[in-house]
């Protein structure tokens, strides 16, 4: 997220709450794609990590890019944090362990959003290449410990830096030794909305195999497929995870207001300040809980934006709904991701296609899914069969709903081209973290920098 909400909207009731989240909801003709991808940046020279400080730290690499885009500077206590694109434009941001991530705008077909993400990484190449920095596209840092990695100083970080150890055993890993792609779409309706959340909740774990690129942790193969997907075992439980009154048939706007509510906050921002928040719920935020603690205690629609913000389900609602469970990787992926579910779901018939596949998946059964995947990926066991029966099914899918789309680019091709990444991996059957401890471990000597050259944008 590039910068925090300040809007002062009054909160009367809950009933505003779930009419914020209502007013997400747009006719199809309008639906569009926001595509986000992180990456790590790294010293060619010696493979460590990007301090924000210094000659060639992460603030002169922002403020390099800022001349080459013309955004606007995000600032958080007079830094420099990230960048602000126009209207129609995207945004630049900072995760906590120097991830440089694009938020990308709102676009009408991934063709797009590919020509967004090419665009963002030639700027960088050119931003970072002048400072001896390049970056990597996987899901997890490859080398470096939890003491090695830099802090970046948001405030908002300090805060969950703070509290992520009280509440799991890898929320620190998962700040500043993980990495994703991640892709919001639109929903026209309640039962729209409804019938995405499942669908997306239920192949999540499925997701989380197609694109499964965190086999290496400090230096050597850590065991398993998705390392990134494993450390969101533990990280908040209160917070993070399936939802299982999504899998309910009535499942509404209200049921997820409801669990919000409830989920302890992280902060509430006052006049660019942030105030620590953690020992409170937004319900008991609206109830006077800080009252005497903060100026202003009365809760606005600007709080409640902020605090969504801070959930972090396997799929979050908003006004939009985010796909959460993708490990980072490579350019081909930063396409492929929303491919798979734009074909997934903004077709009417892939989505009732998909959602007769998977309406029978119980919640018992995708939560045994998300326990195994991030080691055995796609070879994980599902009913008679395995997740790469489930992927290969859902890909093809995909491919019909986006040829049913028929957005086509200046040569006449839709966006099923951008599924060719998730196809070679359900033929070839592994997914791309097996190919790559493969080549670490035949090819490349046990060379992390061969990894690092492998991975590079």
């Amino acid at each position: 997220m590039a910068r925090d909400t300040t809007d002062m909207t009054p909160i009367a009731s809950v009933d505003d709450l779930v009419s914020y989240m209502r007013s997400g909801e747009k006719p199809a003709a309008d639906f569009r794609i926001g595509t986000e991808h992180e990456k790590f940046g790294y010293y060619t020279s010696d493979l460590s990590p990007v301090p924000y400080e210094g000659e060639r730290g992460i603030r002169r690499l922002l403020e390099t890019m800022q001349r080459l885009t013309g955004w606007e500077p995000i600032t958080d206590d007079g830094r420099i944090i990230g960048l602000a694109g126009g209207p129609g434009e995207g945004a630049i941001s900072l995760e906590p362990g120097g991830q440089f991530e694009l938020s990308g705008a709102p676009l009408a077909s991934i063709h797009e959003t590919c020509r967004e993400s090419n665009a963002h990484l030639t700027q960088v190449r050119k931003a970072a290449g002048e400072l001896g920095i390049a970056f990597l596209g996987i899901g997890s840092s490859p080398l470096w410990s939890l003491a090695d990695t830099p802090i970046m100083p948001k405030s908002r970080y300090e805060i969950m830096r703070n509290y992520m150890p009280k509440v799991g055993t890898r929320g620190l890993d998962m700040m500043f030794r993980t990495s994703t792609i991640q892709v919001n779409l639109d929903f026209s309706s309640a039962s729209d909305m409804a019938a995405k959340m499942r669908v997306g909740m239920r192949l999540q774990a499925v997701a989380s195999a197609l694109f499964a690129n965190s086999p290496f942790t400090e230096g050597a193969p850590n065991g398993l497929v998705s390392w990134r997907s494993d450390v969101w075992s533990d990280v908040d439980n209160q917070r993070s995870g399936l939802l299982p009154f999504v899998f309910e048939p009535g499942f509404s706007y209200r049921d997820y207001v409801e669990w919000a509510l409830d989920v302890p906050m992280y902060f509430v921002m006052r006049d660019g300040q942030y105030h620590q928040a953690t020992d409170v719920t937004f319900r008991q935020f609206m109830d006077g809980a800080l009252t005497g603690r903060i100026p202003n205690p009365e809760p606005t629609i600007g709080d409640w934006t902020n605090h969504l913000s801070t959930l972090f389900p396997d799929v979050r609602l908003k006004r939009f709904i985010e796909m959460r469970g993708a490990d980072g990787g490579p350019w081909r992926g930063i396409c492929a991701l929303p491919a798979y579910w734009v074909g997934l779901l903004y077709d009417e018939g892939a989505l009732a296609e998909v959602e007769a596949l998977t309406r029978d998946f119980s919640f018992a059964e995708v939560a045994a899914l998300r326990a195994a995947v991030p080691r055995t990926g796609l070879k994980t066991p599902f009913r008679d069969g395995t997740v790469l029966d489930v992927a290969r099914k859902t890909v093809e899918i995909a491919r019909r709903g986006l040829v049913s789309r028929n957005r086509l680019n200046e040569d006449g091709y839709d966006e099923s081209i951008f599924l060719g990444p998730l196809e070679e991996i359900v033929a070839r059957g592994t997914t791309a973290a097996e190919e790559l401890v493969r080549l670490y471990e035949t090819q490349w000597d046990r060379s992390m920098r061969r990894v690092f050259e492998q991975l590079t944008y």
